[in-house]
Order: C-alpha cells, then structure tokens, then sequence
C-alpha cells in the first residue's frame, strides 16, 4: 500500500481500488473498537458503514488527515457515542411516552351504556324459556359448573349444556336486536 497521505488522494479522487485497501485494512480496527462501545454487533456495523462512509464523503477542503489510525479511531469513538446518545434518548422517549399513555374515554358515558345494556340483557333473561333461564343464572350468575348444575336440578350434564347454547344463543339474538352496534361489541366480551 502506498503512504497514507498518497492513499488518501487517490480516495479523495474517488479511487475505488484505493478505497477498498483501506476498508479491507481497517475495517476489524473500527469494528472492534466500535463493539467495545455499543456491545451490539449490528451498531458496530452500522458505526463502521458510517465511519468509511464519511470518508468516501470527505470534502477536499476539510482538515488534512495526519493518521488513518487516529482519523478511525477517533470518528469511530464520536460515532457510537453518538449512537449512544441517540439510544438513551430513544428509550428515555419510549418510557415518557409510556409512563403519560391514558386512554381517552368517558367512564360516565360507558356505565350509562353498562346500565342500560344490563337492563336489556335482564329482559331477555326474563323471557328465557323456565329452565334455560336457571340454568343460566346457575351457571353464569353464581359461577356453577355444568356438573354442579347438573346434580343440583338432577338433570344430566349434556342436558345443562344443552340449555345453556340454547338461553347464549337466544340472549345474543335478543340484546342484538335491542342495542346499538357499541353496546352490542361490549355484550359480547360477557358471552
């Protein structure tokens, strides 16, 4: 290779072949000296494309370089600080972002919505055909199993099963005649 100051001509002239000499030489350097910053493998990479990038990019007019070594050791220390920085703010951005994330909604408007959807999902309990109506207030107003149900009214738990589709698929029929669309999308979550 020809003496750095040489070199470095012929990259400001857009040497290719010049170029690739001394990515080809420096490259571990500036990739390992970038790791030890940033402990990531993908930062370092990208610090070292930045690095010969900016020295493809190098304007005629800038400060002369003295020594490749320090001109990379340098740029590359600045870059992946500059990394560095970034990334503590990025992550200092996500976690303000979540610490004052609230979810817009009217909690007044919703349980008025809740009252009068429950009023509507009585009704249609009321209108259950006698067994289907038990069978559901055993199971899903006090938490009962299919078998528990089953024992308690001696009847089998295919039969209590049975009753319970039947008194689901009648109330979600019944509340989606009797409500909005919005309502209808918060009963369901219930079914």
């Amino acid at each position: 290779m020809n003496t750095e100051s040489n070199v470095l001509e012929q990259i400001r002239q857009r040497d290719e072949n010049a170029f690739k000499s001394v990515y080809e030489k420096y490259y571990p350097k500036v990739y390992t000296y970038a790791l030890r910053y940033l402990k990531s493998e993908t930062d370092a990479e990208e610090v070292v494309h930045e690095v010969f990038l900016k020295l493809w990019m190098r304007d005629a007019n800038a400060l002369p370089i003295r020594s490749l070594d320090a001109y990379f050791q340098t740029l590359t220390r600045n870059r992946s600080l500059d990394m560095l920085r970034r990334k503590v703010l990025e992550q200092s951005s996500d976690l303000n972002s979540a610490v004052n994330w609230h979810e817009d909604h009217n909690e007044t408007e919703e349980l008025i919505i809740l009252k009068d959807t429950k009023k509507v999902l009585d009704k249609g309990i009321e209108l259950l055909p006698a067994q289907q109506r038990l069978v559901y207030i055993l199971c899903r107003e006090e938490g009962l199993k299919y078998e528990q149900v089953a024992e308690k009214l001696q009847l089998s738990p295919a039969t209590v099963q049975t009753h319970m589709k039947l008194a689901l698929k009648f109330l979600r029929v019944y509340v989606a005649k009797h409500t909005d669309i919005g309502v209808l999308l918060i009963i369901l979550k219930l079914f």
